[in-house]
């Protein structure tokens, strides 16, 4: 009998690792992309995020979205669950999500489910929805409830009621106001498990972003996963680093945790101080720290990196803690990192080229979630790590000042607002520093050699054919391309008449009447024009925080609060550079003009993300840092004119003798502004 317990044992443990379901996978080389933010139920509504699913190919290999399930409000995040089987949400409907999860798995993108199990939400106090799935009824009973849920209100509230709680405590913090479920319940344990395996094996889902992992314990989350069958699980353990461990070890290995302790450095690092307040300046070797996930080789496997998240964003109330500037080199240091980065959707959709663009160099490199990485260089203007790849060896830079590394071990390959990325010139490929997208304009893009050969070519074609040292044109390293239509650009290193490190960008140019341009609302006090960025898409949110110091701000119903009003400011077009032109209206009861007014995009630093204080003028025209007196405007038609000329038409389409205000008109066929 011994003997035969004893095989058993040992046939369990040589089991793979994937039947017990592993966490994370280890040397994963993914990024992941948190696909929502705080209310953000148009961007990242099924429909939405499917329709990006051809951006995000090759570059997001997980997409983390928000929880799916129906809600008890009509519009919820999802943080309030009330259904498990019914996935109807305020996202979209359970067939949207479906066709969403399918088309990002036909593009090589899995997607992850957040999963709201520590609390659950109740018509009144006990009223739980039966569900059926698969032939059986799953319903929560009272008996499931923690015996001091809500701070002892629940216990309260059963003895009037004449019902029954567990008589389980609740094994972490309690979430107040919903019912924080007891997870040694076995009938808790059987709904969970049929959920996973619902979100799994009939939605698709690849894996699991736990909420609130400390309301119950790590073990529950192992034997989870273990039942559903998931690689991919990530716990919001938001704690000291020796916490998230001790949680990581508690689920026996079996998730990974987000690194707060990773996000924590990067905040302090950009806003120049050791807590959220912004100071006059970076300090970046505070990046220099050994108190997260990411350092520790133990658990770097299990480290799921960010800098930004749906909690810590800027949002209309005060207590958030967010990165004030920044935003760029931020994640730069992330996308070079070990660890499984994640990125912020608002980031990315501020500055999808230049993100994708840092994802081709840590793909180029080879640095997987376990690659090791040494300090290069550490001062309060600049910081530098040299993280070691499976190709080769990826340099980041973030800060400014900073001395360039020797030419004989590493090439510029990116930069930008205060970061630079190096690879070794034992990497041996062939760059571009234009990702795979949809442009709107044509561009150019760079292409590096990075060789350990001085004389290194690169050779390409546009039409999709392989290059060799007799097909594709052969240009020197640092030579640009220009596109201009679809193509397929292929370009691979020259060396010694040897083609090698092939490289493949697909470009596409959308229609720029794809693009809705919209019409301001009538009867607005005071306005204002503003010119974004070039970078800034036609999805990024323009905020206009508009004041009079020590008075009134110009936000609805005078909230005052950061970021400002984004829903009275209107996408009306496009200028020559090609950056969106948006106009901010006031619709309030203040009688006296702004005196300043600032544009951003949600978040703050001044250059980067949001404009300087500049003086308010109605009407006035702003870009970045300046008021723009003679704006050029170009690429949708759009134009300053005189009210002259005849046949004018507003943006609705009715026709009108000539203009009697300002505004935005048809004019001729063309999109003119009347100042």
């Amino acid at each position: 009998m011994m003997k035969r317990f004893s095989t058993l044992i040992l046939a369990a443990l040589s089991l793979p690792m994937t039947m017990m379901g592993q966490g994370w996978p280890s040397d994963y080389n993914g990024v992941m992309l948190q696909g929502f933010y705080w209310d953000s139920f148009t961007q990242s509504a099924w429909t939405k995020l499917e329709s990006r699913a051809g951006d995000f190919k090759g570059y997001f290999d997980l997409v983390w979205v928000p929880q799916s399930g129906k809600c008890l409000n009509s519009t919820s995040m999802g943080y309030d669950p009330y259904y498990f089987f019914n996935q109807n949400s305020s996202f979209g409907t359970a067939d949207e999500l479906k066709s969403m999860i399918t088309t990002f798995k036909d593009n090589g993108i899995g997607t992850i489910a957040d999963v709201v199990v520590n609390h659950h939400g109740t018509t009144g106090w006990w009223s739980f929805p039966s569900e059926t799935y698969n032939g059986t009824t799953y319903q929560l009973q009272t008996t499931d409830i923690v015996a001091n849920d809500d701070n002892g209100g629940a216990a309260t509230q059963a003895a009037t009621d004449g019902v029954t709680l567990s008589t389980n405590n609740d094994e972490g913090e309690d979430w107040s106001g919903m019912r924080d479920l007891d997870h040694n319940s076995t009938n808790v344990q059987n709904i969970v498990k049929a959920y996973e395996q619902y979100l799994v094996n009939d939605l698709g889902y690849t894996g699991f972003r736990y909420d609130m992992v400390k309301g119950f314990d790590g073990s529950h989350v192992g034997d989870y996963n273990t039942a559903a069958g998931v690689d991919y699980s990530v716990g919001e353990c938001w704690d000291s680093n020796s916490t998230i461990e001790s949680w990581i070890n508690a689920t026996g290995k079996r998730s990974a945790a987000f690194d707060f302790q990773f996000r924590y450095n990067v905040r302090d690092a950009v806003n120049g101080a050791s807590g959220s307040t912004l100071t006059s300046a970076p300090n970046w070797s505070l990046l220099n720290s050994t108190n997260n996930l990411m350092h520790d080789t133990n658990y770097r496997q299990y480290a799921v990196t960010f800098v930004e998240n749906h909690d810590t964003e800027q949002r209309t109330d005060d207590n958030q803690d967010p990165i004030w500037r920044d935003t760029l080199a931020a994640n730069a240091y992330l996308l070079a990192m070990p660890g499984t980065p994640c990125v912020f959707y608002t980031h990315y959709l501020a500055y999808p080229d230049e993100i994708k663009a840092m994802i081709d160099a840590r793909k180029a490199a080879g640095i997987t979630n376990m690659s090791d990485y040494t300090n290069y260089r550490s001062a309060t203007a600049y910081y530098a790590n040299a993280v070691t790849g499976k190709n080769g060896t990826l340099l980041v830079f973030v800060g400014s000042g900073y001395p360039e590394p020797a030419s004989t071990r590493y090439v510029k390959v990116l930069s930008g607002y205060h970061y630079a990325y190096y690879l070794s010139l034992s990497t041996e490929v062939a760059f571009a520093d234009k990702p795979s997208g949809s442009y709107s304009e044509a561009f150019t893009t760079t292409l590096t050699a990075v060789s350990a050969t001085t004389d290194a070519q690169l050779v390409y074609t546009t039409d999709g054919s392989q290059p060799t040292a007799t097909n594709g044109t052969v240009v020197a390293s640092g030579s640009t391309v220009s596109i201009t239509t679809d193509c397929t650009l292929t370009v691979g290193l020259l060396v010694n008449g040897t083609v090698t490190s092939t490289i493949v960008r697909n470009y596409t140019f959308a229609d720029p009447n794809a693009v809705t341009y919209e019409t301001p609302e009538s009867g607005y006090t005071y306005h204002a024009y503003f010119i974004a960025p070039s970078t800034w898409s036609a999805d990024t949110e323009v905020y206009a925080w508009a004041w009079i110091e020590n008075g009134a701000n110009y936000t609805p119903d005078n909230t005052a609060t950061w970021p400002g009003d984004k829903g009275h400011v209107y996408r009306i077009g496009k200028s020559a550079d090609g950056g969106f032109v948006w106009e901010w209206c006031y619709y309030g009861t203040e009688t006296v003009p702004p005196a300043y007014i600032i544009f951003n995009n949600g978040s703050s630093g001044v250059g980067t993300n949001q404009t300087a204080n500049m003086t308010f003028t109605d009407g006035g025209w702003y870009d970045m840092s300046t008021t723009v007196t003679n704006p050029t405007l170009g690429i949708t038609g759009t134009s300053t004119t005189s009210t002259e000329n005849d046949t004018w038409y507003t943006l609705t389409g009715v026709s009108i003798s000539k203009p009697t205000q300002k505004g935005i008109y048809i004019h001729n066929g063309r999109k003119v502004i009347v100042r």
